[in-house]
């Protein structure tokens, strides 16, 4: 299979249909694509410092804490002490939006069809280019923000 002419322009395509289904999905759990986004850093994350997670997302530290109070109050994470400095404050979460799975399922579904059509190797190179795909647009991130990017995508 060759590489199409127009390869930026699917791939542009792909991005925005993938940010589009995003900011749908966050709708459809009456929460704000930043809200969503949060949750799913604390879930592959674990918990962390609310600057961390403001780091993470992008947010100054007043958007940031208003953003964990939206999350805190709809009751999908709360603040706990820090077990090293009690003057420090964790945000875990604690639950995921209701009717997320739900959200998300039909999407998933299929491209979980998509994915099993390929054969074991091509399902290897696959995962291998969302892991370094997501690797690059870290660094790239790190590199407009001037921000020292994470270790990982969900570290």
């Amino acid at each position: 299979m060759s590489t199409p002419e127009d390869a930026g322009a699917v791939y542009r395509r792909y991005l925005s249909a993938v940010l589009l289904h995003g900011h749908a999905s966050a709708k459809a759990v009456d929460l704000g694509a930043t809200d969503l986004y949060a949750l799913n850093i604390l879930g592959l994350g674990g918990p962390m410092t609310p600057g961390e997670l403001g780091r993470r997302t992008g947010l100054t530290t007043g958007p940031t804490t208003r953003l964990i109070d939206r999350l805190e109050q709809a009751g999908y994470v709360r603040r706990v002490p820090a077990p090293d400095d009690r003057r420090k404050v964790i945000v875990e979460p604690v639950a995921g939006p209701g009717g997320l799975d739900a959200a998300l399922a039909p999407a998933r579904q299929r491209i979980g069809a998509i994915i099993q059509g390929y054969s074991p190797e091509q399902q290897a190179v696959l995962f291998d280019y969302f892991a370094r795909a997501a690797d690059a647009y870290l660094e790239a991130t790190a590199e407009l923000t001037g921000r020292a990017r994470p270790a990982s995508a969900d570290g």
